[in-house]
């Protein structure tokens, strides 16, 4: 395969990539819309503090879905000129927004419930109707189904961005758990588990903005591989014949992608036509194996001392 031939293949990769990003995001958008709206006006009539805090989130996260439509699209651009390794890092970007958007929103629901709670008029919040506690539950199910949805497809297609936005399904769900016990515990007699729950969520959804923080940082910075991963690479570059050993691998994560760089060992005595091919080789191998390595470099040396 030539380079021609290979770009055009990661081209139709890349389209059909970004096709199953945005029907599923067109999807959250949606289901969320629904969900915020039928949240908010439950918790409005049944006087809900939680319920209303759980409509929020739901409402947030449509616009943290645009922000995943935006990444993905961008990341998808060809490499040009002032970009010449792609622009797969955007998705990173994008997860990072989507961390903020769940941090700030987290923060403003603990901040009520706490207010609420140290208000010294506890006995005084709403006992909460029965309309929000079925609206919780509904919004469980719903926002679970969400997250492996859209957890399977970004696993799919390997997207950061796209695994945020399930992980942000995942923290709504969370979410209207800890809304339903409270709104149960305030109908049983305790009106102060209402806003404790508002608290109980936020901390929920800081876990989750952390965790997806975290992940976008790592792959912003070229942390590499797990051993595993470098390992399975190993056993692949190893079997490809005439090569002796293996001097140095390094990986490194650029968004969804990976960067390979390897120095191999070959016999000394090898033509410069057959070192080459051989490099070649372990080249394709590479690239073929894991479909989410973008590119593999490979050098070789000549062999005269200790395998690695």
């Amino acid at each position: 395969m030539d380079d021609r031939e290979r770009c055009s293949a990661d081209d139709v990769i890349s389209d059909t990539d970004k096709a199953v990003a945005m029907k599923v995001s067109a999807v959250s958008i949606a289901v969320n819309i629904l969900l915020a709206l039928l949240k908010l006006i439950a918790g409005i009539a049944a006087k809900s503090g939680a319920m209303v805090s759980d409509a929020v989130h739901s409402a947030s996260d449509v616009f943290s879905t645009f922000v995943v439509m935006i990444g993905v699209s961008v990341s998808g651009k060809k490499s040009d000129k002032e970009h010449p390794y792609g622009h797969e890092r955007m998705e990173c970007v994008a997860a990072i927004v989507l961390a903020v958007v769940l941090a700030v929103t987290g923060l403003g629901i603990g901040m009520s419930g706490i207010g609420k709670i140290t208000g010294g008029h506890t006995s005084e919040i709403a006992v909460p109707g029965m309309a929000a506690a079925v609206a919780a539950l509904l919004s469980v199910v719903v926002k679970e189904a969400m997250y492996w949805y859209t957890r399977a497809a970004a696993k799919r297609i390997n997207s950061g961005a796209l695994m945020a936005d399930a992980w942000h399904h995942r923290s709504d769900a969370l979410s209207s758990i800890g809304s339903f016990a409270g709104i149960l515990g305030a109908r049983l007699g305790f009106p102060v588990l209402d806003p404790v729950a508002s608290v109980v969520i936020c901390l929920f959804i800081e876990k989750a903005a952390l965790d997806i923080f975290r992940d976008a940082v790592d792959k912003m910075v070229d942390k590499s591989c797990s051993d595993e991963v470098i390992e399975s690479m190993r056993k692949v570059i190893l079997n490809v014949p005439d090569v002796e050993g293996i001097d140095e691998i390094k990986t490194r994560l650029f968004g969804s992608k990976i960067y390979v760089e390897v120095e191999i060992l070959m016999d000394g005595s090898k033509t410069l036509y057959e070192s080459h091919e051989r490099a070649e080789e372990v080249h394709l191998q590479i690239e073929k194996k894991f479909p989410e390595v973008k590119h593999c470099t490979v050098h070789v040396n000549p062999f005269g001392g200790k395998i690695h």
